[in-house]
């Protein structure tokens, strides 16, 4: 209960930092980091205190951003150029008035728009960018290399795009088999590897057990397969199981033996869209969703009521957590990456919305409390305990 816990909040204008005093109470908030880029992701290692943000535009360009001290100071390891450096290239001028130099040619020009994601696993780390792109990185983060198993799969001509593009956006990893990989892309679906990322398999057959019964929604796949619109993919803690949950464009799924199968879990939950899963760091059973009320609806929760609804069992049944959330005219969205627990005990469950809140619960999700307002869009959040 005394731990103090830091939320790493990437957003539309770089990264805010909002740091817990001790028992999780007296938060404080800094930032905007990394020059203000968009960041769609954030995560930290608090062994060394390194943190990461990947992010970019078009404009931008892409890049992981990379701080050594906590958040201090932050140094950018480019993928790939933007319209930013063609316009200072090609109007030195009024470049020059500004104090600006174009940047040097990055090595991924061309390949890459944006970064979506990170995932630290056995000293590799990995970010996953638009167009559903793969790197890994074995020095921290300062030189990066393709994954050229899951870049040139034999499925990428089939591959389609979501709503935001082809991105990569979920990076799954297995702490103690460091060779163990699952990624999530929307709207390929999951992949996953079993040699570090040498190898890739396709990974998104619906189960065999029984279903509820397969909707006409463009997004909810077949009877054999469940829909390849990811939006959220976690691994449950536990040594030598693959137990991972998904919330999909079109409900929530539960998959025992590491995505080959997928059972559906979205009875009780009040919509089968949302963005977001989070499962406890101890309790395999214990999950959190935040169901929105459609895609074509507004993407708000239901009657405009906020809840984030917690399993206890797997997913076979749910309960709505609501105190301390906003009951009424509530129109905001919490986006695919922007829930996360810590380790404490109890765990300690974070979101953020893309009207600039981020809410945190110290109790496993029965209360709730604002711990930061007015940021801009919040894209993700993650935690890393002091």
């Amino acid at each position: 209960m005394g731990e103090a816990v830091m939320v790493l909040a990437g957003t539309t204008k770089g990264v805010f930092l909002i740091a817990s005093g001790a028992g999780r109470r007296g938060w404080t908030v800094s930032g905007p980091h990394c020059d203000g880029w968009p960041i769609n992701h954030v995560i930290g290692d608090a062994e060394s205190g390194t943190l990461w943000a990947a992010g970019g535009s078009d404009w931008h360009g892409a890049g992981v951003w990379r701080s050594e001290d906590g958040g201090a100071t932050w140094v950018l390891s480019r993928f790939s150029n933007g319209g930013f450096d063609d316009w200072v290239r090609n109007d030195p001028e009024t470049a020059a008035k500004f104090g600006l130099e174009p940047s040097p040619p990055a090595p991924f020009t061309g390949e890459v728009e944006a970064m979506w994601s990170l995932g630290l696993s056995g000293g590799v780390l990995y970010a996953g960018g638009k167009p559903g792109k793969l790197y890994a990185s074995r020095d921290g983060g300062v030189t990066w290399e393709p994954v050229e198993g899951l870049n040139e799969h034999g499925s990428r001509e089939g591959w389609s795009p979501g709503a935001a593009g082809l991105v990569l956006h979920t990076i799954v990893a297995d702490p103690a088999r460091p060779e163990k990989l699952w990624v999530g892309i929307s709207a390929a679906g999951v992949f996953a590897s079993e040699d570090g990322g040498a190898t890739w398999e396709r990974r998104n057959r619906r189960s065999n057990a029984e279903a509820a019964g397969v909707s006409d929604h463009p997004a909810s796949g077949t009877a054999d397969e469940i829909g390849h619109c990811v939006h959220n993919m976690v691994r449950a803690p536990g040594r030598g199981v693959d137990l991972l949950y998904q919330q999909n464009h079109h409900g929530v799924f539960r998959s025992p033996d590491g995505g080959r199968s997928w059972q559906e879990v979205t009875g009780g939950l009040p919509s089968t869209f949302g963005f977001p899963v989070a499962v406890h760091p101890r309790d395999m059973e214990t999950l959190w969703v935040l169901p929105l009320n459609g895609d074509m609806a507004g993407r708000f929760p239901p009657d405009a009521s906020a809840a984030v609804w917690c399993s206890r069992d797997g997913g076979e049944s749910w309960q709505a957590m609501r105190e301390g959330l906003p009951q009424g005219a509530c129109f905001f969205t919490v986006l695919r990456q922007a829930m996360a627990v810590d380790g404490a005990d109890p765990a300690g469950v974070y979101f953020g919305t893309n009207s600039g809140s981020v809410f945190a619960s110290a109790d496993e999700g029965e209360t709730w409390s604002e711990i930061a307002r007015h940021l801009p869009t919040v894209l993700s959040v993650e935690t890393v305990r002091g």
